[in-house]
């Protein structure tokens, strides 16, 4: 009859110690000291992904490289590496691409900054090149006010200064410095039979 007392006694004691080492948690924190405004809250290699509103896959993101500054004073996110993003209408069909050497998007701010070789086509086939261009989530509108270099099928527009709609379907150019029918540029063989 001790054996059992004895018994359970030894397994109480080395259950308690058990519990009483899981409730002490050894930590080690060490301290750093990195600057917000160059040092990522977050780092992200060869990103991949989509974005959804309402049930519906509206982007595809593709780059190289992103960087989170959040704890920054104008927090941001960076791709210094270039960015490629293709838009979807509700049926998933491709209605758009975009592409930038570089692209920064201002959080509290909710503008996008792509920068060098901006390159866009809309849905209806018009391509965009730009050097720099900004998009205001906010007021749903794109806007530049470097050179802009449009074509579009019966067309070919330049000019500088540029605001749109999100689509890219409805844009005014500022200041305009060239309209170019499209077929002032076949030459002379391709229009003999």
């Amino acid at each position: 009859m001790t054996l059992f007392p004895l018994t359970l006694l030894a397994v109480c004691l080395g259950g308690g110690s058990v519990l009483s080492s899981c409730g002490e948690e050894k930590r080690d924190t060490i301290a750093l000291s990195a600057d917000p405004e160059t040092f990522p809250t977050m780092k992200t290699i060869d990103v991949s992904t989509t974005i959804s509103d309402s049930g519906y896959t509206r982007y595809h993101i593709t780059s190289p490289l992103w960087l989170m500054f959040e704890e920054a004073k104008e927090p941001h996110w960076n791709f210094p590496q270039g960015l490629y993003v293709i838009k979807y209408d509700n049926d998933m069909k491709e209605n758009g691409t975009f592409t930038a050497d570089t692209a920064t998007y201002w959080s509290l701010q909710k503008i996008w900054q792509f920068d060098r070789n901006v390159r866009m086509r809309n849905v209806d086939g018009d391509k965009f090149l730009t050097q720099q261009l900004f998009w205001d989530q906010n007021r749903h509108k794109l806007y530049s006010d470097s050179f802009i270099h449009i074509e579009r099928s019966d067309r070919i527009i330049e000019g500088y200064g540029f605001e749109s709609n999100e689509d890219m379907t409805e844009y005014t150019i500022r200041r305009p410095s060239g309209i170019f029918p499209t077929s002032d540029f076949v030459s002379d063989r391709q229009t003999k039979p």
